[in-house]
């Protein structure tokens, strides 16, 4: 490929044209005299574009742009149900409120459909899934949370004999995370639909932990969720 180049004093304008030899031409390179887009042949590209410097940008244009400092990772709440048959549930929703250590946002999942066509693959739009969601819960003296999901999974199916709720019902709760914002109002709430636990993880004891307080992770399969509104926090996703 050859390219020449002229500009254009007025316009700042810079014209670029090059012509790309089949393998049967010749191998030797051409110049191309100056040519227009009408008269440009399919051979020849063809290319338009004015000089012009990349804005310089500064901490004050980002500052401007980052609305209300940026949502904080550590701002949040969650707020658990439990089915009827956990002892105490009523106080329970409220231990979640403190107790939950770490949990998710959740992601937004729509799965490709890969059709083939002559050596190609052409991607359409599949069905929408959604991951299990998974909170770690700090274990207080009370073993109130911890006791709390093994009953709610116990209701499911007993240790014993494998018997347990058919309902989905009597054994799925709505869940709930709410983005703080730092002056406590909410941002965003993410509304879990029909939970309910498959694992609650083991907790590790040893002679040579110190200076530190027992946690577990408690694992929920997810039927759908939505995204809500709060104070600011986008729109609503239903």
């Amino acid at each position: 490929m050859c390219a020449s180049e002229s500009r254009s004093p007025r316009t700042s304008t810079h014209l670029f044209w090059a012509r790309f030899f089949a393998p049967s031409s010749s191998s030797r390179l051409a110049l191309l005299r100056p040519i227009t887009p009408k008269r440009m042949p399919e051979w020849c590209v063809f290319i338009n574009y004015r000089s012009k410097k990349m804005a310089v940008r500064t901490i004050t244009d980002f500052k401007n742009r980052l609305t209300g400092g940026g949502a904080r990772p550590n701002l949040f709440e969650v707020r658990l149900n439990f089915p009827t048959g956990v002892t105490s549930n009523s106080g329970k929703n409220d231990l979640s409120n403190f107790l939950v250590k770490t949990a998710a946002l959740p992601a937004s999942n729509v799965g490709p459909v890969e059709v083939p066509f002559r050596g190609r693959i052409l991607k359409l739009s599949g069905d929408r899934t959604f991951d299990t969601w998974t909170v770690t819960v700090i274990n207080d003296t009370d073993f109130s949370l911890r006791s709390s999901f093994e009953q709610w999974m116990n209701l499911i199916n007993k240790h014993s004999d494998a018997t347990g709720r058919t309902n989905p019902s009597d054994y799925m709760k709505d869940a709930y995370v709410d983005q703080l914002d730092r002056d406590g109002s909410v941002l965003r709430t993410y509304h879990f639909h029909d939970v309910f636990p498959t694992n609650v993880s083991q907790i590790d004891l040893s002679y040579d932990t110190t200076d530190t307080i027992e946690e577990f992770t408690v694992e929920f399969q997810v039927q759908w969720w939505e995204a809500l509104k709060g104070t600011k926090g986008g729109e609503n996703i239903v």
